[in-house]
């Protein structure tokens, strides 16, 4: 989602129609409940956690708190979302699998307890609950942080494959 800050990349585009792009209902249903949805659009067509911050409200200066769901802005922004995240150690992060970047580097593989590479590219959808015509255009992968949300990784329906990051040192 966007939250009002400039240089996002793949959540805005000229070609779209909106800056906003819902999960899929069905990849969050699949996780549980969420206490909170920093990044919320401001017309959610459903809910993603019991509490939502929207870019009126500045996600990401607010303080978070319980288990967290996060569809942050892409592109350079998105890493001072998944920082915050793996600071606060307990939520699931909706990501391009951009694997190789300094930002998968610093805050994902060092940082993650699992990951979920989707396979196939995700249909993401407006604000109206219209599903986008195209898809992603990238491969998306869900990061967990903190064991129950690897366990939430673990026992979803989501088609993909699971990679478990040993952060113990070598």
């Amino acid at each position: 989602m966007s939250n009002g800050r400039k240089g996002i990349g793949g959540h805005q585009s000229a070609n779209m129609r909106s800056e906003d792009w819902i999960t899929p209902p069905e990849i969050v249903d699949s996780l549980g409940v969420f206490d909170l949805d920093p990044c919320s659009s401001i017309n959610q067509p459903w809910p993603m956690a019991e509490n939502n911050y929207t870019k009126h409200d500045d996600g990401l200066g607010q303080p978070w708190t319980g288990r967290v769901w996060l569809n942050p802005p892409y592109g350079l922004v998105a890493k001072e979302w998944l920082e915050k995240l793996a600071n606060h150690g307990n939520g699931i992060a909706l990501i391009f699998a951009r694997t190789e970047t300094r930002m998968f580097f610093d805050t994902v593989w060092d940082r993650a307890d699992a990951l979920l590479f989707i396979k196939g590219r995700l249909y993401f959808y407006y604000p109206d609950g219209n599903r986008a015509t195209a898809n992603a255009g990238a491969p998306s992968v869900l990061v967990a942080y903190g064991k129950n949300n690897t366990e939430a990784l673990e026992n979803s329906f989501i088609d993909g494959k699971i990679i478990h990051i040993d952060q113990e040192p070598l």
